[in-house]
């Protein structure tokens, strides 16, 4: 494949290689080394969220370096470039976790700002962590240039005690050591092996949900997610990405021709079939925020409602990314759910051809464990489960793949911040039957909406994970267990009914008919909304301070900008 199937006068990248007044732009080329051949190709952004903050980030840079080889072979030009990302798993039970949600806003925005400064014509993106992943793809959509989104693949699980081993049960030994049930040297031992090498989380947590999700809607090649990191097939996705680029780039195909209202349902459907994190619920709205579609956490739930559970995956199952390659992957999942009806098959994707066609080439393997025909599901409805009541009038979610009980009520026990309640589960201060309220860490309050997984693994290590709630205004990791509530809204901060909960207020939830409610009368309510007083956090200046100004709720997104309906140009058409 040569230059010559593109018309650069028609590219973006035209504003800083074509034409005599763009002679000093091209010096800053020739300084790298590029020939004027080279400067004459379509540029290619190839994105990596790599760094040596997490073993989710240290093999994509390598991998980006890969699908350069790729652009080059379909006649591009690469320009690698970095983001951040703010590693989960290291910033989770402390204050770094605030830094976790805002970091998807900071990675989309820093893509958009380095692919609007250089003209690029094209991307494609490597990302691994939680929240780099809808991060780039939200970056994706909101430029609209022929975009790939690669994931950098899951980490192997660890052994111990002849036992696969995620670094959720790490979280979880916490609380049995705190409870008395794990000695400290067991838990050295289980942190030494827990993570054996580089990659993601294993299990069916924010990232591989995410991954699934990248599959799904059409932005990644087929099959290319849920190979791990280690694996040397990483490499040849790598490299089918950068020549699939230009394929979209030559046929004009762009992102907001493949994220449609159905590829999202259809991205919907996949986290619910495999019990995926409740972030899906937030990242799939923002994404169609970036696309200018209405499609918000209400949307989401009404999908859950009707999508079977069929996938086998931690932490509600017994397996984990690796198993679920070795079974066949996303395809294999999507095939059995086309067959039954529940996918929209004419959704077009980055190969150029739509799901449906892409799923015919996927023979269904009824010998594997891990993937349930969705005639025969492990349940009939969806891991994820949308709930709204007098407690959260704008919505709230919880998981409940895996869990043997879907009604709960109980007295609540209020704090207003996730470290009070993380010492209270500590000291073993929860009495069984509570109703824990986390509140004031919503997108505004927090700020950041931070994940609660140190709080909530600690109970289900102290055996407490089905005997008490945890209801918050924040957001539970992928990794978390147990009746665990999240994104209700309004958030406290906004004065919604969270904030006016008091200890002994009976809660009462019911994740079949998708319920929950706060047994106090109106009047009561009023008056002690009346006495409500809105609560300053101490971040009053900085990105966090920044970020709670512009944040929406949590039902929508929690985005930071007017998106797509408010456009006045698109960046791949200047």
């Amino acid at each position: 494949m040569t230059a010559n199937r593109f018309d650069k006068s028609k590219l973006p990248s035209r504003y800083v290689s074509v034409g005599p007044e763009r002679a000093p732009h091209r010096s800053y080329y020739y300084a790298m080394g590029l020939t004027e051949e080279e400067i004459a190709r379509p540029f290619v952004g190839v994105v990596s969220a790599g760094n040596d903050s997490a073993p989710c980030n240290t093999a994509l840079d390598a991998q980006a370096d890969i699908c350069r080889v790729g652009v080059e072979k379909g006649g591009g030009m690469p320009r690698r470039f970095n983001t951040i990302t703010v590693t989960d798993g290291i910033a989770m039970g402390h204050q770094g976790m605030k830094s976790s949600l805002v970091s998807r806003e900071v990675i989309a925005d820093s893509i958009e700002l380095s692919v609007r400064g250089h003209c690029y014509d094209a991307l494609v993106g490597f990302a691994g962590c939680d929240k780099s992943l809808p991060g780039m793809m939200m970056a994706m959509i909101r430029l609209n240039i022929p975009s790939i989104f690669v994931y950098g693949g899951s980490i192997l699980p660890g052994r111990f005690h002849d036992n696969d081993v995620t670094v959720v049960d790490v979280f979880e030994a916490v609380g049995q050591h705190a409870a008395g049930n794990c000695p400290l040297q067991e838990l050295i031992a289980l942190e030494k092996v827990a993570c054996p090498g580089h990659g993601a989380c294993g299990g069916q947590f924010t990232a591989n949900t995410m991954a699934c999700v990248a599959e799904a809607i059409g932005l990644s090649l087929p099959n290319s997610n849920m190979a791990p990191a280690p694996y040397k097939s990483r490499e040849e996705v790598a490299l089918a990405a950068g020549e699939q680029v230009m394929e979209l780039l030559a046929r004009n195909i762009r992102p907001r021709d493949i994220v449609t209202r159905a590829s999202l349902e259809n991205a919907a459907r996949v986290v619910a079939a495999t019990g995926g994190s409740t972030n899906g619920a937030l990242h799939l709205p923002a994404m169609a925020h970036e696309a200018g579609i209405e499609f918000d956490l209400f949307d989401v739930a009404e999908i859950f409602k009707s999508t079977p559970y069929i996938a086998d995956l931690k932490p509600g199952g017994r397996y984990v990314a690796k198993d679920m390659h070795d079974a066949g992957g996303v395809y294999m999942l999507m095939k059995t759910l086309l067959t039954e009806g529940f996918l929209d098959g004419n959704c077009l994707t980055v190969t150029g051809k739509t799901l449906g066609e892409n799923i015919d080439e996927v023979v269904w393997n009824p010998d594997q464990k891990v993937i349930y025909d969705a005639k025969t599901p492990i349940t009939p409805t969806g891991g994820v489960v949308g709930l709204k009541g007098s407690l959260a009038p704008n919505g709230a979610i919880v998981k409940v793949a895996g869990m043997h009980r879907l009604q709960f009520s109980g007295p609540a026990r209020c704090f207003d911040c996730e470290e009070e309640a993380f010492a209270a589960v500590e000291n073993r201060e929860i009495a069984e039957g509570s109703v824990i309220i986390i509140r004031y860490e919503g997108p505004k309050g927090g700020p950041g909406m931070r994940e609660m997984l140190s709080t909530t693994a600690a109970l289900y290590g102290q055996g407490m994970g089905e005997k008490v709630a945890l209801i918050t205004d924040g957001r539970f990791s992928g990794g978390t267990r147990g009746f665990c509530i999240g994104h209700v809204g309004p958030e406290a901060a906004e004065g919604g009914p969270i904030a006016l909960v008091k200890d002994g207020d009976i809660i009462s939830i019911d994740a079949e008919a998708g319920t929950i409610d706060l047994e106090v009368d109106v009047e009561t309510l009023a008056a002690r909304k009346a006495k409500w007083q809105p609560r300053q956090n101490d971040y009053q200046a900085g990105a966090l301070w920044r970020y709670a100004q512009n944040v929406g709720p949590a039902w929508a997104g929690a985005v930071t900008h007017p998106g797509a309906q408010k456009e006045t140009h698109v960046f791949a058409d200047i």
